[in-house]
């Protein structure tokens, strides 16, 4: 790792390492101001050796505000935050820079739900969020652009070692560069990188010499509206003299196709924006940084040996253990718990106005409530009864508060429904949950007993303190009118090597993963899939981005999707479904029905330790079917609670 950890220097100021935590938009500031919980959240990367932060984007004009929960830098008040934050990142050893932010037509939401007004270099409508813009003026330009500097002074007085400007992803600078966005025959028109050129050299004359000033970019859109490779080199070369390092990654946020890329699901390939660093890099001298699905440090050392970059950003890696850095440059691998890539409790929350988080780390963005375990206040014989993700999850932090734990699982492999999971196409990743889990067991020296059940009987003869029940769920198998023309099977069965006829109708009511994967797994093996919704769309309760690239799969394999479509009956060949809002018949023909209608509790044995003088917590998909983010959330809380 001797790429990795070695030290680079910006404008005179020395960076410890070259893993980056990427600016990403936290939801934890609270009235566009940093808070403690954003400090935490902070500190805790800084304190596990991340060699650079930048912070989510400071919003620089009112305009700016693309959603109700961003940080904004437009007056002076934001600064003993902003040097709150600095302090508490300097004082672990890591530099920090925070992103400059203005959306353009980019805008989400507005904190009381009205439109907003966006303002963009020409009116042309973006796609994604269906908004129509409105053209800058001359007054308007040089507002933003001041405010581009005045808040770059800001966060030099509060202490911050540089800025960000972002002009990635189809925001305001790169809605001037795109030909295709930007149609004004005016000066900034003529010249494209003129609106650029002024921001960065304004900035530059408001802050001091040593101050670091970066650029992100997108280099290539990859939409045919957005911006071109060659274009953004172009603008690249030309931009080049007035940064400090160019930040690399791809895509638009004005299209679902583009943003995808902002931050890539598991189905792309570890590292993938590589070889566009590496373009970017060969035409230009400063330091470039390069993101995208880099979640592990082997990969960020054969990047940068390889000489495609030098930083790379590792924010999802981070999220999901913020003490990567730490255990990579010890030595100790193994005990690095990777990024899977499910962008559920990151990105995810965000999408839903949330607070960040991660599915396999739950303490993350709750760093002021679980920063530090409780030591158990006495050793006590713990039983926790299941061993996929919530029960791991408990058994791993009870042993490392102090208690002897045990966890019985009845099968002969650990992991519950993320070893079905796991097997979807382009979800192996997935079952890295497990490997992570049972690496955090193995350290706290959790003892496993596999394949075997718990009943009664052992738990009276154990004599435990305290059991966890995990025992996880089954599916959910309605009272359907059927005749058995055609064969129903559960997706367990499916993922378990149970075969179907060609024709297949997959019934989801969930709207997630499952039902999406099933069908992508069922095409791969020559049928013809018909996926029936309830929901009004795909993969409603997914990450969007998530949603987007399953959507992009099913459209290119030819699955009909039929949405507002709940599961009636069989008969005579037939199946029979009804529209969710008008209650009419649907009719379609199939050999095999697939049924994705959630999961029950498998909550049997709680009843039978009633009377037994045992505490008995229930967790998870015990408890109620849901998620694996709940699961190990919720086996965190218990464990802290014995």
């Amino acid at each position: 790792m001797k790429h990795l950890f070695s030290p680079l220097t910006l404008r005179g100021r020395t960076i410890r390492n070259r893993i980056l935590s990427t600016g990403h938009d936290t939801t934890l500031p609270t009235d566009g101001t940093v808070n403690e919980a954003l400090i935490a959240y902070h500190r805790a990367r800084a304190k596990g050796g991340v060699g650079l932060i930048v912070t989510q984007v400071a919003g620089v004009h009112e305009t700016a505000r693309y959603t109700s929960h961003l940080l904004m830098a437009t007056d002076d008040a934001c600064i003993p935050g902003y040097r709150a934050l600095a302090d508490a990142v300097h004082a672990e050893g890591t530099a920090i820079i925070s992103q400059l932010f203005h959306p353009g037509r980019e805008i989400m939401e507005s904190a009381d739900g009205l439109l907003a007004v966006a303002w963009a270099p020409s009116v042309v409508p973006n796609e994604r969020f269906h908004v129509m813009p409105r053209e800058l003026d001359e007054a308007m330009i040089a507002e933003i652009m001041a405010g581009y500097a005045a808040s770059a002074a800001r966060l030099a007085a509060a202490g911050f070692d540089g800025v960000e400007y972002v002009a990635s992803h189809g925001y305001l600078p790169a809605q001037f560069l795109n030909p295709r966005v930007n149609l004004r025959t005016d000066a900034w028109g003529q010249d494209r990188t003129k609106f650029l050129r002024e921001c960065l050299q304004a900035m530059r004359a408001v802050v001091p010499d040593d101050f670091i000033i970066g650029m992100r970019i997108s280099a290539d859109e990859r939409e045919e509206a957005g911006l071109q490779a060659d274009e953004m080199l172009d603008a690249c070369r030309s931009l080049e003299p007035l940064v400090d390092y160019l930040n690399v990654t791809v895509g638009t946020s004005a299209t679902m196709g583009g943003a995808v890329h902002i931050v890539p699901p598991m189905a792309y390939a570890a590292g993938y924006l590589a070889e566009a660093a590496a373009r970017v890099k060969q035409a230009v001298a400063v330091p470039v940084f390069v993101a995208g699905r880099i979640n592990q440090p082997q990969v960020a050392e054969a990047i940068l040996a390889a000489g495609q970059a030098d930083m790379c950003g590792m924010t999802r890696a981070l999220i999901a253990d913020p003490e990567m850095p730490i255990k990579a440059q010890t030595g100790r691998l193994d005990d690095i718990r990777a990024c899977i890539g499910c962008n559920q409790a990151c990105i995810g929350h965000f999408h839903r106005g949330l607070p960040i988080s991660c599915i396999q780390h739950p303490e993350t963005g709750r760093e002021l409530r679980f920063d530090t375990l409780p030591a158990a206040a006495r050793r006590k014989r713990v039983i926790v009864v299941g061993g996929g993700p919530a029960g791991m999850k408990a058994a791993a932090v009870a042993a490392a508060r102090g208690h002897e734990v045990t966890l019985y699982e009845a099968e002969a492999q650990l992991g519950g429904q993320a070893r079905l999971a796991q097997l979807l196409p382009r979800r192996a990743e997935f079952g890295g949950i497990i490997t992570n889990l049972s690496r955090e067991m193995e350290l706290a020296q959790v003892r496993v007993r596999r394949g075997q059940r718990v009943d009664r009987a052992l738990v009276a003869a154990e004599a435990p303190d305290a059991v966890i029940l995990a025992t996880g769920a089954q599916p959910y198998l309605p009272d359907l009118p059927e005749d058995g023309s055609v064969q129903i099977l559960t997706a367990w069965q499916v993922l378990q090597g149970a075969k179907t006829g060609r024709r297949v109708l997959v019934a989801d009511w969930r709207a997630d993963w499952i039902g999406p994967g099933i069908s992508e797994a069922l095409v791969q093996q020559g049928c013809s899939v018909e996926l029936a919704l309830t929901a009004p769309a795909l993969g409603g309760q997914l990450p969007l981005y998530v949603r987007d690239d399953l959507a992009a799969r099913l459209h290119g394999l030819g699955v009909k999707v039929t949405p507002y479509a709940r599961l009636y009956g069989v008969a005579g060949g037939t199946v029979y479904l009804q529209h969710t809002a008008s209650g009419t018949a649907i009719e379609t023909e199939a050999d095999t029905v697939i049924l994705c209608l959630g999961h029950r509790p498998d909550d049997g044995l709680r009843a039978e330790l009633a009377d037994l003088p045992v505490e008995v917590v229930t967790i998870g998909d015990a408890m109620a079917a849901r998620t694996a983010e709940e699961a190990v959330f919720e086996g965190l809380k218990a464990a802290c609670l014995i």
